[in-house]
């Protein structure tokens, strides 16, 4: 195969460390935004967080020397009506207060420019957004202060109660070792074969050996403490031991039956055959199905408390004076810049390994600033597009959303699709009805009859208000549904009025059959 050289001309897209770090900032959360931004701080000693008033030393010199100014003409008005003895005291002070302006004074001025080879982009404001900065405490506002709370403990909390009661070595060692098998829920996950066989591995004599019914009997010790059925092994015990803790009355003895011979017939809501079986009317069944909803299934989660996930708004949507004004959220990140010290002991000459070092970490202190303020902007203008093209939601409601995919808002800011898919991902908008994922505003839409679209938001709010007004004792079934909105005008199959539906948890009609 004879060898040769060929010249090729074509575009390539060169993906240099600036344009990966802007990608990657610009698909972080808020949350993951903050650790960024706090290694960043951690690693380069360039960088540094500008606290408010850092920028305007001057401003405060000046701001001194005027309050102190202001305080020694109180005090000459103050010595006019004082005798001789006190006007000279005051007069000593007046004195030291002067000397002391003067000296003020006689400071002389930092200088506007820097001897530091920077520029404006080397500090990083968030974008306030169209309505001004904000004011008061907001702005003393730490941007690490989203933090979890702790979490509660249901073993030992079940442990602390049964310390206060009188148990034998052997029962406390088979209480912890059942304790320990509960889940956060209260539930037991372990069999009591699985118990006995751990418990009797703590004894060394076989008469020791714990039985059957002792490990029964700690349970059932157990399950009464408080919160009340924890240890029980599925939710039909569960449920019988918090109505064994109740009064016992026919009322309750009906929901003992109900939940211990016809949960099965009740989760289906075959109420006719459970009146006929209990030979209860519907006012009994209808009380007995409140009490049992009164009831707690997870007893745990009374205890336990998971660490709660707080969202964080990147955008803020307000109407002003009738306008709807799209501004970023000022405390997801500090302010950066860069720092004005270690920047001057740059040089520009010296090839040292030092000076190597502090002039690449500068750049890179540049190169992270503009990669947030890039970040901002093409936050800010996704929002914005967001909020023109869905502004009859804000208005009106889920029913006014119109449909709207990621090509339309890349086309409108010229911008490629993924950068959209990027932005809106793990984004959330604060609006006067709620806080949604950026995400939340896209939808597919269905044709209506006039050869318009339809989003598909827009239905499942029609549909959550169809349900919602339906009788509880003949609630509409999808077919009916389906042919309700297609009458208004929306062309929709019953199988997509099922899966929008189940895609908000909401049952089938024959399980929201309630008693009237």
């Amino acid at each position: 195969m004879k060898q040769s050289l060929q010249m090729k001309m074509g575009h390539q897209l060169a993906m240099t460390p600036q344009l990966q770090q802007a990608i990657k900032l610009l698909q972080l959360s808020t949350l993951e935004l903050q650790s960024e931004i706090q290694e960043a701080l951690e690693s380069n000693p360039m960088l540094e967080v500008q606290e408010d008033g850092d920028d305007s030393p001057d401003k405060d010199a000046k701001m001194r020397s005027d309050n102190d100014r202001e305080a020694k003409e109180q005090e000459q008005e103050k010595s006019k009506d004082i005798d001789d003895e006190q006007r000279h005291e005051n007069l000593d002070q007046l004195e030291d207060i002067t000397s002391t302006v003067e000296l003020s004074e006689a400071t002389p001025d930092i200088p506007d420019e820097l001897p530091v080879d920077s520029a404006w982009e080397d500090i990083y404001e968030p974008a306030y957004g169209s309505t001004g900065s904000q004011s008061g405490d907001e702005n003393q506002r730490d941007f690490t202060e989203y933090t979890s709370a702790g979490t509660g403990n249901l073993q030992d909390h079940l442990m602390d109660q049964l310390r206060l009661r009188t148990l034998s070595e052997t029962d406390q060692i088979i209480a912890a070792t059942v304790i320990n098998c509960i889940d956060d829920n209260g539930y037991l996950e372990d069999e009591i074969s699985e118990i006995i066989e751990a418990v009797n591995a703590n004894f060394d004599n076989p008469e020791e050996f714990c039985e059957e019914e002792e490990v029964e009997a700690i349970l059932t010790l157990i399950q009464q403490l408080d919160p009340i059925g924890c240890g029980s092994r599925d939710t039909r015990e569960c449920m019988l031991v918090q109505l064994r803790e109740m009064e016992s009355t026919p009322h309750v003895e009906v929901c003992k039956q109900l939940i211990g011979e016809h949960l099965q017939m009740l989760a289906s809501r075959d109420f006719a055959k459970i009146k006929r079986q209990l030979k209860i009317n519907d006012a009994q069944l209808q009380n007995s199905i409140q009490t049992i909803q009164s009831l707690t299934p997870r007893p745990g989660s009374q205890v336990v408390s998971k660490d709660p996930q707080y969202i964080v708004p990147d955008v803020f949507v307000k109407k002003i004076k009738g306008v709807w004004r799209v501004e970023l959220n000022p405390d997801i990140a500090p302010r950066l810049a860069v720092n004005s010290m270690y920047a001057g002991l740059v040089k520009r000459a010296d090839k040292s390994d030092d000076n190597n070092y502090m002039r690449n970490q500068l750049q890179e202190a540049r190169w992270f600033i503009k990669s947030l303020q890039s970040r901002n902007e093409t936050l800010l203008r996704v929002g914005t597009a967001i909020v023109e093209r869905q502004r009859g939601f804000l208005e009106y409601g889920d029913e006014a959303m119109r449909p709207l995919v990621l090509r339309d808002i890349a086309e409108h800011l010229e911008l490629h699709e993924s950068t959209i898919s990027r932005v809106t991902t793990q984004k959330y908008i604060h609006t006067p009805r709620g806080i949604f994922e950026f995400k939340y505003f896209f939808s597919s839409h269905v044709s209506t009859s006039d050869g318009g679209e339809c989003s598909a938001t827009a239905i499942r709010a029609m549909i959550r208000k169809f349900i919602a007004k339906e009788d509880p004792g003949k609630p509409l079934s999808d077919n009916k549904i389906a042919s309700t909105l297609v009458a208004s005008g929306i062309q929709v199959a019953r199988r997509t009025v099922a899966k929008y539906r189940e895609s908000m948890s909401i049952p089938p009609s024959n399980e929201r059959k309630r008693l009237n």
